[in-house]
């Protein structure tokens, strides 16, 4: 049994919260249980000894207003440095936080409708919800009731707060919009069969170092069942879910194990005592939603802009002038996106918005730095092992003043080490921290995807050392831009002119050359 383990058998995870009381006023944190802040979204930032907090907080539905990104901000001058970051589960990050702080910040969450219960730790982690819910024609379903009531039934329940592992949901009423559901525990796709309204489920997707993608459940389940489904899978996981061995604990190895049929099986016989209705797939989504980016049309009139912050990273600034400028242009909504971006819904004037947007450096038009995703890396991070989010921004820089935009749109996500907390193994380009000797590097994972590639990513053989990460990165896509047929994706591009004509190697051959050329002379 892992210590982890063991710590959960002696006091239930959320019962922590009165521990975190009890080290804010003495302003020392136990560091035997320190690992059990996760459940409420606390844990150390590099380097640990420091004594500094990383925080997660959880945005329900992915929606907010402008007060409450004002509020945030704040929080972040008062207590975070300047550190505000949106994850692509959607939700909020703060840096250097101290322990002392912690309750006063739970409070001020609090009240504005956020919180960071389950937020890290073996429990059911942020429901990914569609930003689009409710906004675009195309969706079969809004399904921002079903996001705020998966969140009040699992975040934070005890009875899921000893899982063998994270346990993470998505759901979404766009499902040739969006793809997220391939990379999730269980994921909700809401479609029409034989003009009834239900959801495809899938289950055991997860990436990390062992990646799998979801398998569906192949069952048609109505909206009013959506919470009592996702509980029972949750349960069937919780009890029958490996414990001996924590790298292979996630739902996925059950899965692997069982197949979706007998997993359905036990579901149903165990959990919900009733057999579930079969049901067809839902339609995929192309681009699996990278493609929702800029000025979108909206059902109704108007339109919703989405506005890329560049890899997550968004000082407190900016955040109250997009707060202004959603009040301003729209109803003073806003929403996160599992991209890292930020969304507002009912712009009536979006061409101002946009000309306003650009003048913070928040252009909604904007490809590649859409696109692209990146995680904390060692900046903040105990298990990264390469730069991350300050490399990737510089990286879209150069990009931009490099290449025309792609014609199609291309993913890039980059992450510091092997946990893929910004799932490489999914996108056109992942390149995934690693060290050669000194030197920062990065593993290629080439033509993965959400959308209609559905897998993931072979890994190259060979590494991009971080110096040459600007230069791989361009020479690639100007070879997509330059040779891809009319309306070829990437990963079709790739499987066409072959994969080995990616080897970094290949691509970096007249800078590898030119190096021995100097240490010979």
């Amino acid at each position: 049994m892992s210590d982890i383990e063991r710590l959960k058998k002696e006091k239930p995870p959320f019962d922590i919260i009165d521990d975190i009381h009890v080290y804010a006023r003495e302003g020392v944190i136990d560091p035997e249980w320190i690992d059990m802040l996760k459940w409420y979204g606390v844990y150390p930032q590099r380097p640990q000894e420091d004594g500094f907090l990383m925080m997660r907080v959880k945005v329900p539905a992915a929606t907010y207003s402008s007060g409450v990104l004002r509020e945030v901000a704040s929080l972040s001058d008062d207590y975070a440095r300047g550190t505000l970051d949106v994850s692509d589960r959607q939700a909020f990050q703060f840096h250097w936080l101290t322990i002392k702080d912690i309750p006063t910040i739970f409070s001020r969450l609090e009240k504005i409708g956020l919180h960071t219960r389950g937020a890290c730790g073996d429990t059911v982690r942020a429901v990914i919800s569609s930003p689009l819910a409710g906004l675009d024609a195309r969706e079969v379903l809004d399904v921002s009731d079903l996001a705020h009531d998966l969140d009040r039934e699992l975040s934070g329940n005890p009875d899921f707060g000893d899982l063998p592992r994270k346990f993470k949901i998505s759901i979404t009423g766009s499902p040739e919009l969006e793809g997220i559901h391939l990379i999730n525990d269980i994921g909700f796709l809401a479609h029409t069969v034989n003009g009834e309204v239900g959801f495809d489920v899938w289950v055991g997707g997860g990436l990390g170092a062992v990646a799998h993608l979801a398998q569906r459940l192949g069952v048609f389940v109505r909206p009013e069942e959506v919470v009592e489904v996702a509980t029972a899978i949750a349960g069937a996981y919780r009890d029958h879910g490996y414990r001996q061995n924590r790298k292979k604990s996630r739902l996925k190895y059950l899965i692997k194990d069982l197949g979706p049929a007998k997993f359905r099986e036990l579901v149903e016989t165990e959990y919900l005592k009733r057999p579930l209705q079969d049901g067809p797939q839902a339609p995929v989504a192309p681009f699996g939603g990278n493609d929702v980016l800029g000025v979108q049309p909206q059902k109704g009139g108007g339109s919703y802009v989405v506005v890329a912050t560049t890899v997550g990273r968004i000082d407190p600034d900016k955040a109250r002038a997009l707060a202004d400028l959603a009040d301003k242009y729209g109803s003073g909504e806003l929403r996160n996106t599992p991209f890292q971006n930020i969304l507002i819904p009912n712009v009536q004037d979006a061409a101002g918005l946009s000309a306003e947007l650009t003048a913070l450096g928040l252009a909604p038009d904007t490809g590649l730095r859409g696109t692209t995703i990146a995680c904390t890396g060692t900046q903040f991070c105990r298990l990264a092992l390469t730069e991350t989010k300050a490399r990737t921004a510089a990286l879209i820089d150069h990009l931009e003043g490099a290449l025309p935009l792609p014609q199609l749109p291309v993913t890039i996500n980059l992450t510091g080490c092997s946990n893929a907390c910004t799932r490489y193994q999914v996108a056109d380009l992942g390149f995934m921290g690693s060290l050669r000797g000194e030197d920062e590097a990065y593993q290629v994972h080439l033509a993965g995807g959400l959308g209609a590639a559905q897998r993931l990513g072979s890994k190259l053989k060979g590494v991009v050392l971080a110096r040459d990460l600007d230069t791989y990165t361009e020479r690639v896509l100007g070879d997509y831009a330059a040779n891809a047929e009319e309306g070829e994706l990437f990963s079709a591009f790739a499987d066409r002119v072959g994969h080995e004509r990616f080897l970094p190697d290949s691509v970096l051959k007249a800078e590898k050359d030119a190096a021995k050329e100097t240490v010979s002379a």
